[in-house]
């Protein structure tokens, strides 16, 4: 007969080093994709210098809390700036979901999980992690010649020799701070998501309380982030243009519908959009934008330009009902409607400050010859995209609470765990 090996030989087994690698590779290899192709279809494989994949590199970076900084220089008669802090949440959800299932896979079929085992799978996974993210912060490098155009600015830089250029590098040490942090959110989101995933047993009294409510608020994203998606494909077999449609889905669909659900419940966004600098969304948000001095984004001034932003109110509400509902259904019976109100009030804020934080946009850009153009005036651009931050939070928590009652209230009929029937007894 042949022995069996130790439990905690067996569990190694299953999420060794090997399942690591696979993990950390399979998840940067599908962000890549999608950065590939949305960069594609947004015109980015014609840079010069075959900057393509360099620039591919520089968002995966981006989307998994690297820090990107531009630089320029033309001389010493000419002057630059530049900078950009932008997420792209396309790719960063590509990752997450890919990182958490690869995490979460051979840990199921399991209820319970030593917190030395959760920690040691975790930690394998962030030891390739480091290295991976040193590499990619490494190759996100790259300069870019700039032409000054046909006007006076341009034969001034002709006969001084002003040869203007901006470049991106990563801020290495960010990036791996960031880059952790981000893989250690990650992997505790899919731990907390995930029902059938082990917990250490000093932790499963919490569950109850947290597994369905954050279920809940990946259940709400990802459905915003699908109906965005048929939003966009219908409009652009409908009126085109396709490719750049596309290059929202691939790259800022989740930008752009996370952002009309704060919108929704109410917040305010202040904004400015100036120059050549366009924003991945609806013409209407875009025009609303650019204006000479900073705008406000929020339902009132949406509407006077199109009255059909009422209904992101009714989505809102329909979508917030619908999750409060589930989170309901999966909690145990004993759980009363205030205290799934209090969870769903909790989620929310706490799905809303992530939001406001993530979604935040702030780009710029200038060049000056001898004192010629202002640097973020005629010669560059300039858009900025900041929330009303605890607004909203505060908005999100009274949302919950008011849906997470409803959908406790609507959830009675519906029989869950812990519940005795009469005709069981």
């Amino acid at each position: 007969m042949i022995p069996q090996p130790p439990f905690d030989q067996a569990v190694v087994a299953r999420h060794g080093w090997a399942q690591a690698v696979a993990t950390v590779l399979v998840a940067l290899g599908a962000m890549g994709v999608v950065a590939t192709l949305g960069l594609w279809a947004a015109g980015a494989s014609d840079l010069p210098d075959h900057a393509f994949p360099r620039v591919v590199v520089a968002t995966v970076v981006t989307a998994v809390g690297g820090t990107i900084k531009l630089s320029g220089s033309a001389g010493g008669l000419a002057d630059t700036d530049a900078g950009l802090t932008v997420i792209p949440l396309s790719v960063t959800l590509t990752g997450a979901l890919v990182l958490g299932a690869g995490f979460l896979r051979p840990l199921r079929h399991r209820a319970v999980a030593d917190g030395r085992e959760l920690s040691g799978w975790a930690a394998r996974i962030a030891v390739l992690w480091l290295p991976a993210l040193l590499a990619l912060a490494y190759a996100a490098r790259q300069t870019f010649k700039l032409s000054l155009g046909d006007d006076t600015l341009s034969d001034l830089g002709d006969l001084f020799g002003v040869s203007p250029e901006v470049g991106f590098t990563t801020d290495v040490p960010q990036t791996l701070l960031f880059g952790l942090l981000w893989m250690a959110g990650v992997l505790v989101l899919a731990l907390l998501v995930s029902a059938r995933a082990p917990l250490p047993g000093r932790l499963l009294p919490f569950q109850e309380s947290v597994r369905p409510a954050a279920h809940a608020m990946v259940v709400l994203l990802l459905a915003y982030v699908v109906l965005g998606t048929l939003i966009a494909l219908v409009v652009a077999v409908t009126r085109g243009p396709a490719r750049e449609t596309l290059a929202v889905i691939l790259l800022g669909m989740p930008n752009l519908v996370w952002l009309t659900l704060t919108i929704g419940l109410g917040a305010t966004w202040n904004g400015r959009v100036e120059g050549p600098f366009g924003l991945p969304m609806p013409h209407l948000l875009d025009e609303v934008l650019r204006t000479k001095d900073t705008a406000t984004l929020d339902l009132s001034t949406l509407a006077e330009h199109d009255g059909r932003v009422w209904w992101l109110v009714v989505v809102d509400a329909v979508l917030l009902l619908t999750v409060a509902f589930l989170m309901a259904a999966r909690s145990p019976a004993r759980v009363r409607a205030w205290q799934h109100a209090v969870h769903m009030a909790v989620a929310l804020a706490l799905t809303v400050l992530m939001i406001c934080l993530m979604g935040r946009i702030s780009a710029h850009y200038g060049l000056s010859v001898l004192g010629i153009g202002d640097l973020g005036g005629g010669l560059g651009g300039k858009l900025f995209l900041d929330p009303e931050l605890w607004t909203a939070v505060g908005l999100g928590a009274l949302w919950g609470l008011v849906t997470g009652f409803l959908g406790a209230l609507l959830a009675r009929p519906v029989r869950r765990k812990g519940e005795i029937k009469p005709a069981d007894a």
